[in-house]
């Protein structure tokens, strides 16, 4: 309609103002006109396309959701170089990616392959040796081996607010497509070290700042980085290429310091000392030989147990999402939602819907509840505020999405509620008595609880389908766990809806079935008993715990106790006695310092004594002395307790535990356990997990254990899971059993 027109007046005309428009509602738009004079040339069948721009090819990339550096998008690029090779005119290069972000890695499906890494070598040396400049535009998350891509090109240019980050460590292997030989020619060995053993991201003007970003692009980002290239070519720029640099060597001092580091930070782990090996290599060896060596450390890495287990917790986590035998249902869109109880949980669950933009009413029995409630949410915002985790500007907006009532018709409009008062059966029954009466139809009726059956409160409604667990984990707004738990009533439909709900919670969703504690409560049953039985044998809770965190875990158990609070297994355990085995040694040691007054950190007083404002903890003679009197009424005898002994007796019961789930199908899979331990638990993802790490210890190993310690204490605690020995017995892994289900 605009007739014959050049390119430039349509853009200035047409495009360039709309572009503006978009832009400045805060939404990242990129413009350009094509002609049918100007050559666009789309490689067939692959998520990359060149086209040439005056003097300017531009190669984009659009491999949804994340632009991951897959076979696919190698084969494209490479295609597009080829193109580029065989137009006239080109004097510049722009690599860009659409979406949400620039590459944001290699693409991880491909671990369990042959090694890609000559592809990558071979790809980013083709880039870096072309004859014109090579200018990489970033936007988002710009992660390993899309950091090391850009690394390749000549220039680096970013949109305000890109992240940039090398967290290969933190999965257990080194970055492996040139970033241990590029990055320290950049920026200088200590400074890529720190970026790699840190795995943390940097912004834009750390970017700047540390030398490996030349330019921030406000405004539209293809348009400012192409202007960029133009400027380079004004200014006569040619290739700057990073294989060309040195690097400098470090003293010996500072690189121990760097191992030492890498050693505190990651326990158990060698991935980031192997960085260092391959960053240091850098200093002393040609580029191309730095290479091969990064390679060869590289897949080395791929093969450590840290590896196999930080990978396999990676796609477990995605896994979690896909439902098995669930039939399909459209789920509801939740807008609003209602929280009853103002304690410590419902409060953080508050939190996370108004960190979410949804609205939340809290209800409580009284005002000074409410009161006290609200007055934690602030004092938690505004500490977020001073440790600089959220703007100044933010907290009132998510203060605003929070409001509190004494009245349950305040959530008759709300989409979904969630209780969350303390373990009593009899009061959650009646609460969801009264919410059946007040929700709308079709409204959510979710309880928090940790170990009562969701079976009996959905049969206290006359809406069964619509009741659900919802098990969050303290502190409910910063663990990423959910435990969803279905009934035999629930609906698809519910359960679906929740299960996105939690996506936008930024939770971890497990779906589970009904059972006493679920998935990781009813793992922990056996965990927490030995510890507390070893104290009461004369082991000091701290030499428990220290052996618990030098394997890995994030907490000692008798820490997790005194931090969740001594007297809260102390009431679950009397509510449900009629549950337990008829043992008098039983959770002994919580009951004698509950009723010694001794709570945990809420009163400072637990396994270990705290001082005020003070989380550390600090033995105490006083505690010892209470659960010694306990053991002697007992008449049990004190012993001493090597490492492996306590290591063993603390997580043999919770790995056999497991077994006992996924036998009894509370859970879709077995790799839903692992999540659940490493997301809520503190269980260390790079052993994967409880059921990948059995495998890991061994079957074999595990099953033996368990008989070693029935021989020495009796069958009551520790007679090996059914389905261990059904493995056993038939050779078969965890993965062979659950594709012959």
């Amino acid at each position: 309609m605009f007739g014959r027109r050049e390119p430039s007046d349509v853009q200035a005309l047409v495009a360039q103002p709309l572009a503006n428009c978009i832009h400045a509602a805060g939404i990242r738009v990129s413009c350009r006109v094509y002609t049918t004079d100007e050559p666009m040339l789309m490689t067939p069948q692959t998520p990359v396309r060149m086209a040439q721009v005056d003097e300017v090819a531009v190669i984009t990339v659009d491999n949804p959701p994340v632009n991951t550096i897959s076979a696919a998008v190698r084969s494209g690029v490479n295609e597009a170089l080829d193109a580029i090779a065989k137009l006239s005119g080109v004097r510049a290069v722009l690599l860009r990616c659409e979406g949400r972000t620039f590459f944001s890695g290699a693409d991880i499906n491909e671990f369990s392959g042959p090694p890609k890494e000559a592809e990558y070598r071979a790809l980013f040396a083709r880039v870096e040796a072309l004859s014109v400049p090579v200018i990489a535009a970033m936007h988002g998350t710009v992660l390993g081996g899309g950091l090391e891509f850009s690394l390749a090109c000549h220039y680096r240019v970013a949109a305000p607010g890109t992240k940039f980050g090398l967290p290969e460590v933190t999965l257990g292997v080194i970055p492996g497509a040139g970033g241990t030989q590029r990055l320290p020619r950049l920026i200088g060995i200590e400074k890529a070290l720190e970026l790699i053993i840190s795995a943390k991201p940097v912004e834009t003007h750390q970017a700047l700042a540390l030398g490996f970003l030349d330019e921030v692009i406000d405004g539209p980002l293809e348009q400012g980085a192409l202007s960029y290239a133009r400027l380079l070519l004004a200014r006569g720029a040619g290739p700057r290429r990073t294989a060309a640099r040195t690097a400098q060597a470090l003293g010996e001092s500072i690189l121990a310091e760097l191992r030492d580091q890498a050693r505190e930070q990651y326990p158990n782990r060698t991935a980031a000392l192997t960085a260092i090996e391959a960053v240091t290599a850098g200093a002393r060896l040609p580029f191309n030989d730095g290479l091969l060596l990064e390679e060869r450390l590289a897949n080395d890495t791929k093969l450590t147990p840290e590896c196999r287990g930080s990978v396999h917790v990676f796609f477990a986590e995605r896994e979690t999402r896909r439902l098995l035998g669930l039939p399909e249902a459209t789920p509801r869109t939740i807008k609003t939602a209602g929280i009853v109880g103002a304690g410590t949980m419902g409060g953080a669950i508050a939190m996370c819907f108004a960190n979410a933009g949804i609205p939340v009413t809290v209800l409580d029995a009284a005002q000074d509840a409410l009161d006290r409630g609200l007055g934690v949410i602030d004092s938690n915002y505004e500490s977020m505020v001073r440790r600089g985790r959220l703007a100044p500007v933010d907290k009132p907006k998510r203060m605003a999405l929070i409001r509190a009532s004494l009245d349950y018709a305040a959530l008759a409009s709300t989409d979904v509620v969630i209780e969350a008062v303390f373990e009593d059966l009899g009061l959650k029954k009646r609460i969801f008595g009264v919410l059946d009466q007040a929700l709308k139809p079709g409204a959510i009726l979710a309880s928090n609880t940790s170990t009562l059956d969701v079976t009996e409160l959905a049969r206290a409604t006359s809406r069964p389908a619509d009741v659900i667990g919802m098990h969050f984990f303290s502190p409910a707004n910063v663990m990423p766990l959910l435990e969803v738990v279905r009934t035999e009533f629930t609906s698809a439909e519910t359960i679906r809806t929740v299960m996105d709900l939690a996506r936008t919670l930024r939770k971890t969703p497990v779906l589970a079935r009904v059972c006493y504690g679920f998935v990781g409560n009813r793992m922990m049953e056996g965990y927490l008993r030995e510890a507390e039985r070893m104290v009461l044998e004369g082991a000091t809770p701290r030499q428990v715990d220290a052996v618990l965190e030098q394997w890995g875990m994030a907490m000692g158990i008798l820490a997790v106790v005194d931090m969740a609070g001594v007297d809260v297994g102390v009431n679950v355990h009397k509510a449900n006695a009629d549950r337990y085995p008829p043992d008098p040694s039983y959770y002994q040691a919580d009951f004698a310092l509950v009723e010694a007054g001794r709570l945990g950190q809420k009163n400072g007083r637990g396994y270990y004594r705290y001082e005020p404002g003070d989380r550390a903890r600090h033995d105490d003679s006083e505690a010892l002395a209470i659960v010694q009197a306990r053991a002697r009424q007992l008449d049990i005898v004190p012993r001493a307790h090597s490492e492996q002994e306590i290591l063993e007796r603390c997580l043999y019961p919770l790995l056999n535990e497991g077994f006992r789930i996924l036998e009894e199908g509370i859970v879709q899979r077995a790799s839903d356990i692992d999540v659940v331990w490493t997301s809520g638990y503190g269980f260390p993802r790079y052993r994967g997990g409880p059921m990948f790490y059995a495998e890991t210890l061994g079957l074999q190993t595990l099953y033996d254990g368990m008989l070693k310690y029935r021989d020495r204490f009796g069958p009551m605690h520790w007679q090996p899971a059914p389905l261990l020995k059904q493995l056993l017995t038939t050779g078969k892994n965890i993965a062979a059993w659950e594709a012959a289900r």
